[in-house]
């Protein structure tokens, strides 16, 4: 069980390092396409560096995080927990 959440572990982070390099990436496409169509102000400039940034580390973290979840026997030990105490309270 160690063995399995130390691998989920590693796997969460080389996860969330990706998931950062492509937000960056995202971030840098994004301004590039605004600076295109039309002036970019500082004002633009943080709140889409931000707006995007986020939205893609909140997104895709959520998911990770689920994975890891799964991966690393935590769902289980929860659905274990759950289902011994129903048993306990219907006997």
């Amino acid at each position: 069980m160690a063995d399995d959440r130390q691998t989920a572990l590693a796997e969460f982070k080389r996860s969330m390092k990706w998931i950062v390099v492509i937000g960056v990436a995202m971030v840098f496409a994004a301004l590039a396409y605004m600076r295109r169509s039309g002036a970019l102000n500082a004002t633009t400039i943080i709140a889409t560096t931000l707006g995007v940034f986020l939205s893609i580390l909140l997104g895709c973290g959520l998911f990770a995080a689920a994975f890891f979840s799964e991966k690393s026997g935590l769902d289980q030990q929860v659905t274990d927990a759950t289902r011994s105490e129903r048993k306990r309270t219907h006997s």
